[in-house]
């Protein structure tokens, strides 16, 4: 049994910094307060996230989060990785450097914004991470099988990630063939849409609804939406029985 809870199902481009009158931000909805889009995964083996952006102390509070066992980054955009430095509560907590899983690109990017961490001198209380490559090949973490799975954020290479029954995209507009091969067969499918209207780098609702048709799991969600996107509720009526708008907090407990 694999547990994801949906730490953030926002964006940049829809997460408020000043006063908004738009109807998402005046919502008493609290399906339609959106951090940044993150996901967390309990297994058996382990407690992970997929991304840390700038809401990340935020969710792993919210989330009553204790223990952390690594973090699988999908790109090095700031939306994605803003919020890395707060795994320190987690070092001091377990008494080790927790294990970042990124492409080599991506590692160099977070090697630049947190460079303190990698100083030759270490400043004492600071964050302490184990970077570890992705590439075309399996993770095996602590016994997890975890597929990686290349998607293309525009002309920017990204990763996804399926473990088990459950795959997760985000931030992506492109899908190879050969990436959608290693999604077939998945039961519970996380996929990004940012808004109603075509998008250069995102995936619009036709068209996650389009790949989602495609891939035909038991249930599918949409995370990454933009205000643009309307209210939840709104939203929700327009979908498919198997599809449904993610929010932050929502838990799903993918069966075999």
């Amino acid at each position: 049994m694999i547990k994801i809870t949906f730490l953030g199902t926002g964006t940049s481009q829809g997460v408020p910094v000043i006063a908004c009158d738009c109807p998402v931000c005046l919502s008493d909805n609290p399906k339609d307060n959106r951090t940044r889009s993150a996901l967390l995964i309990e297994t058996g083996n382990n407690i992970l996230t997929i991304d840390a952006g700038p809401d990340f102390r935020q969710q792993m509070l919210r989330e009553k989060v204790r223990r952390l066992d690594a973090i699988l980054l999908t790109h090095e955009h700031k939306d994605h990785i803003a919020g890395m430095d707060d795994v320190r509560a987690f070092n001091f907590r377990s008494q080790s450097a927790i294990d970042i899983y990124a492409e080599e690109r991506v590692q160099n990017a977070v090697r630049k914004e947190f460079s303190y961490v990698f100083s030759e001198i270490q400043y004492p209380g600071v964050p302490r991470m184990a970077l570890h490559d992705v590439d075309n090949f399996d993770l095996n973490i602590n016994g997890d099988i975890i597929t990686p799975l290349r998607v293309f954020h525009y002309r920017l290479p990204i990763i996804g990630y399926r473990l088990g029954n459950m795959a997760y995209i985000t931030d992506a507009n492109y899908i190879p063939e050969e990436t959608k091969e290693k999604i077939i067969g998945v039961k519970y499918l996380v996929i990004n849409a940012l808004r109603k209207e075509k998008h250069i780098s995102h995936f619009c609702l036709r068209e996650a609804l389009a790949f989602i048709d495609e891939i035909s799991p038991r249930k599918a969600f949409i995370t990454h939406i933009g205000h643009d996107m309307g209210k939840h509720n709104d939203v929700s009526a327009e979908l498919p029985a198997n599809v449904m708008l993610g929010y932050d907090g929502l838990t799903v407990e993918c069966e075999p």
